[in-house]
């Protein structure tokens, strides 16, 4: 037979109640929670996880609704929501929408049945009636209105950053390409301060923005780059993007570095041991993850929050760029 909260009260020497108040989080003297703590260490207990949730009506667990787990950025971003949560004793559940709203709507609903605790979502779909005040909710790269809470990369800067560097590198006529979601988001940000910059300083650019969800990535962009009188320099909304964009521009007899430099967004890699796939804008996926966690963890209980938390983006040459 497994250990029990009476072998823990027996050895703690204390109640068995006092036992159940301190593992559903209820207040016990400090003296009396380190005896306990070190009963359960001792004798390896591991208490009912659904016991506890009917007592305390709290899961332990966060769900994270991302649009697809396809794309590495969303990907390598659950990774770190998930070691972040888990050090804080939670468990993440995935919740891949698929750009389903519905789908987004029954996780939603999970939090209303007590199901989940809270909810930390990536998404572009049409929810924002769904998404309340009064639900424990931090949406990530989406700004849903004042009282909800977002963390976000500092997408403007972002894209003034990879115009600059282009610049930096001798490119003379740039060019933004990128997806447009019918739901404004974040991402957006990342044109309009790549076509600041280039306003700023006199720098000839096009833009190609194709509309979302996207099935045909080269069909587009080749129409584009055969439609263009010039071009050197390449800002793409994502490095996916990035790498469609060189495949595509490659039957048109097109080589980066040798015919035009490319940066792409989010600082993507194959491994967490290897180089970024092209020169990119990264995003603080790890820091971006602990701050989600911090706030959900935060609203679930009961706390006040700031409504919005911006992080700082960085530029790293991989390949795709001529050195400065």
């Amino acid at each position: 037979m497994g250990v029990t909260m009476k072998d823990v009260a027996a050895l703690a020497g204390v109640g068995v109640g006092t036992v159940s108040r301190m593992i559903n989080d209820v207040a016990v003297k400090a003296s009396t929670r380190k005896k306990v703590e070190a009963a359960i260490k001792e004798l390896n207990f591991e208490p009912d996880a659904s016991a506890r949730a009917l007592k305390t009506k709290r899961s332990q667990t966060i769900a994270l609704i991302l649009p697809t787990i396809w794309h590495p950025f969303f990907s390598e971003f659950a990774y770190h929501v998930e070691e972040s949560l888990s050090k804080h004793g939670y468990k993440l559940y995935l919740c891949n929408a698929d750009g389903d709203p519905q789908k987004e709507y029954d996780y939603i609903q999970m939090v209303k049945q007590s199901k989940v605790d809270g909810i930390i979502g990536i998404t572009y779909s049409d929810i924002d009636k769904f998404v309340s005040t009064n639900l424990p909710f931090v949406s990530i790269d989406r700004h849903f209105s004042e009282a909800v809470t977002y963390v976000t990369a500092d997408n403007f800067i972002g894209g003034k950053l990879a115009a600059e560097e282009l610049d930096k590198r001798g490119c003379q006529n740039l060019v933004y390409i990128g997806g447009i979601n019918q739901y404004p988001n974040e991402t957006t940000l990342r044109a309009d301060g790549f076509e600041a910059y280039c306003k700023e300083h006199h720098i000839a650019f096009d833009s190609l923005k194709i509309p979302e969800p996207i099935a045909d990535f080269a069909t587009p962009i080749k129409a584009f780059f055969n439609q263009i009188k010039a071009f050197d320099g390449i800002f793409c909304v994502n490095d996916t993007m990035a790498i469609e964009v060189m495949a595509a521009l490659k039957t048109l007899d097109k080589e980066v570095l040798r015919d035009y430099q490319l940066i792409g967004f989010d600082g993507t890699k194959m491994e967490s041991s290897r180089d970024y796939m092209v020169s990119t804008i990264v995003q603080p996926k790890q820091e971006m993850a602990a701050a989600a966690v911090d706030l959900i963890l935060k609203k679930v209980a009961g706390e006040q929050t700031e409504n919005r938390v911006i992080l700082p983006v960085t530029f790293v040459s991989a390949g795709t760029t001529k050195d400065v």
